[in-house]
């Protein structure tokens, strides 16, 4: 690398300058304050941690996104995190052991060996919370009207949420009598929403007609809450489909008094994440852009592997990815630009200021910055023998 190109940064990796910055830390201020108002205790898990703790249990899902790394002190291989839940279960279970509902958040950077799209990022700043010690509908309501919240904080307030349940799915499968390899083949299939390719699977495995017509009927149960109707009808003797349904449309009317204006829309065929999620699911997404911008849902037994099964919930998001999403950064900040110099006075004004919550920037000796520059729209200004702030424009 030549000393022309000692700037660039490797593919994935970027960093955040002023303004944004500024705005970034806002806003993550802003996040963790409505997690705390909502009773979420913040945690601060490691960056990294040995390879086979980080690894454990739902995190085996991440081995391939993550970073690995030997340790000089142990001789032990490590891992650099890729996501924060699993630490989160690590730290209900082994660390905070109560005998109650646990509501823990956090917000950190992960980093990832590849980016989840093109040129996306590879170093999420990852926010998200979780819901440990209660089974109920209420629990996951709960975080996904937590997770509408924190959205609208962000300045995105049309985003509409996709609702699943992998329930539904397991129940069919099971009723059918699929397992092993086809459960998995007619997964992918499933997932690809290769209606064709399904129903030439099911036929080929000489599924009964009736489980083939509901199994392929999951393609088209997308739509507002008549869905659950429909789909409450076709699978009547399928019971544990039936529990699911029922359980999104407890999720749903929770949500409806949490969120009245909620744009909830359900999707039985959504089976992203299957293989972590154990029941509802939920993802929102926006307008022009093709991904979701936060997920979460239902993930059962996640703190099994240290020791603690416990039921849970939660959601997740990338905070600069909401970011770039809300839109235009905010107008200017504003503050007060103050002139240099060694009056006792002037640095008591300065002092009383900040106290009271003001940006104050004072001008450094041969500094030609302007107001503007500093993105200040006042001025201390000494008038009459007193400093005072004036605005800039009629500052002499």
């Amino acid at each position: 690398m030549t000393t022309r190109d000692r700037w660039l940064l490797p593919e994935g990796i970027e960093e955040t300058l002023p303004p944004e910055a500024r705005r970034l830390e806002s806003l993550r201020r802003a996040v963790l304050d409505l997690f705390e108002r909502w009773g979420y205790a913040l945690i601060m898990p490691p960056l990294v941690e040995f390879l086979d703790s980080l690894l454990t249990g739902v995190g085996r899902d991440m081995d391939l996104q993550t970073f690995k790394v030997t340790d000089q002190l142990s001789g032990r291989l490590m891992g650099i995190r890729a996501d924060i839940t699993p630490q989160a279960a690590r730290i209900d279970a082994h660390y905070l052991r109560a005998g109650h509902a646990q509501r823990l958040c956090y917000l950190g950077t992960v980093l990832h060996t590849r980016p989840a799209a093109l040129a996306g990022t590879r170093e999420p700043l990852k926010l998200g919370a979780e819901l440990f010690g209660h089974a109920g509908p209420e629990s996951d309501a709960e975080v996904l009207a937590l997770m509408l919240t924190t959205l609208a904080l962000t300045g995105i307030d049309n985003a509409h949420v996709d609702l699943g349940h992998v329930g539904v799915f397991d129940g069919l499968i099971a009723h059918a009598g699929l397992n092993g390899a086809r459960k998995e083949e007619l997964l992918e299939t499933v997932e690809r929403r290769a209606r064709s390719e399904v129903e030439a699977l099911l036929a080929g495995w000489n599924v009964a007609e009736q489980d083939r017509r509901r199994i392929v009927a999951l393609l088209e149960l997308s739509g507002g809450a008549e869905v659950l109707a429909r789909a409450r009808a076709l699978y009547a003797p399928v019971a544990p489909a039936l529990a699911a349904i029922d359980n999104l449309e407890a999720i749903e009317a929770h949500v409806r008094c949490m969120v009245p204006k909620a744009r909830l829309h359900f999707d039985l065929a959504e089976l992203g994440g299957y293989r972590y999620y154990t029941g509802a699911t939920f993802s929102a997404y926006v307008p022009g852009e093709g991904r979701a911008i936060a997920n979460g849902g239902r993930y059962d037994g996640i703190g099994r592997a240290f020791g603690r099964d416990r039921a849970a919930t939660g959601f997740g998001a990338d905070l600069r990815r909401l970011l770039k999403v809300a839109g235009p950064p905010p107008v200017n900040v504003g503050g007060i630009l103050a002139p240099a110099g060694r009056d006792p006075a002037l640095y008591a004004e300065i002092a009383r200021l900040r106290a009271a919550g003001e940006r104050v920037v004072q001008q450094l000796p041969g500094d030609r910055g302007t107001a503007a520059d500093f993105e200040c729209d006042r001025l201390l200004r000494n008038v009459n023998g007193r400093w005072q702030v004036v605005p800039s424009e009629t500052a002499g």
